[in-house]
């Protein structure tokens, strides 16, 4: 295969065509499979029935990776930004081919921890993201884009809403609840947790206010946390639907 044509397989910017490629699709397609791989393996009833099935899966799926990384390098010369030896390096170090290299990285670096490795090898489906720069999937991401610049200046100001509620209502509990639950409430920090469990409506239960004030201040906070979260939801949807339109008018 030509390295023109190998380029216009491998890159999504090189195809005139709409969609993917079939090696961009057969990529895809191994990402998948390879994530679903490791997230079964941390399931320790399958990785100890088959402990050599998993092994035997990442290896091949490292190597297909790895001749994929070697064909990118390969082929990324017919973009004039990355000719010769100067541009090799430079794609190196570019963001998405340090995903690349990152993703296969965690099979031979043999020190990392299990845990570890397995955030980096889920780093394989941000490579997906790339993909999804073409046709409607770059309107939609261009929408996004443009949703979130416009609406910045609210996004901030609710977030600095947030900060403050927070902080006041973890002073608050701080004051009320320290000499009765000092663990849970004995300083800013710990309350802290509270207050962000309580002001997202997760309510996790594991700690919860015992004293008349507490509760009084605790009841304001979980009705102020319903406003926090409908405030950047309103915002988001309002500059989404602003965004299509604009997107649909042009």
């Amino acid at each position: 295969m030509k390295r023109a044509r190998l380029y216009q397989q491998l890159a999504p910017e090189a195809r005139e065509q709409i969609g993917l490629s079939v090696v961009n699709r057969i990529i895809c397609a191994l990402i998948l499979l390879a994530s679903l791989t490791a997230i079964l393996e941390t399931e320790p009833t399958l990785r100890d029935r088959t402990p050599g099935l998993f092994m035997a899966l990442e290896t091949l799926f490292v190597a297909l990776f790895t001749v994929e990384y070697g064909l990118r390098l390969y082929a990324v010369g017919e973009d004039p930004r990355y000719r010769g030896l100067k541009g090799r390096i430079r794609y190196i170090f570019s963001f998405w081919a340090l995903v690349d290299l990152i993703a296969i990285l965690p099979y031979f670096l043999g020190f990392l921890s299990h845990n570890n490795a397995f955030l980096l090898r889920l780093l394989r489906l941000a490579r997906m993201l790339r993909l999804a720069r073409l046709g409607r999937f770059s309107q939609a991401w261009s929408a996004l884009a443009d949703a979130l610049k416009s609406r910045s200046h609210e996004l901030w100001l609710s977030a600095g809403v947030a900060g403050l509620l927070l902080l006041f209502s973890s002073c608050c509990l701080y004051v009320v609840e320290a000499a009765a639950q000092p663990d849970a409430f004995g300083s800013v920090p710990r309350a802290l947790w509270w207050s962000i469990a309580t002001l997202t409506t997760v309510g996790y239960g594991d700690v919860t206010p015992v004293t008349a004030l507490g509760k009084l201040s605790a009841g304001i906070t979980a009705v102020a946390g319903i406003g926090l979260i409908a405030m950047p939801t309103g915002i988001l949807a309002a500059a989404f639907s602003d965004a299509f339109q604009n997107k649909r008018g042009k």
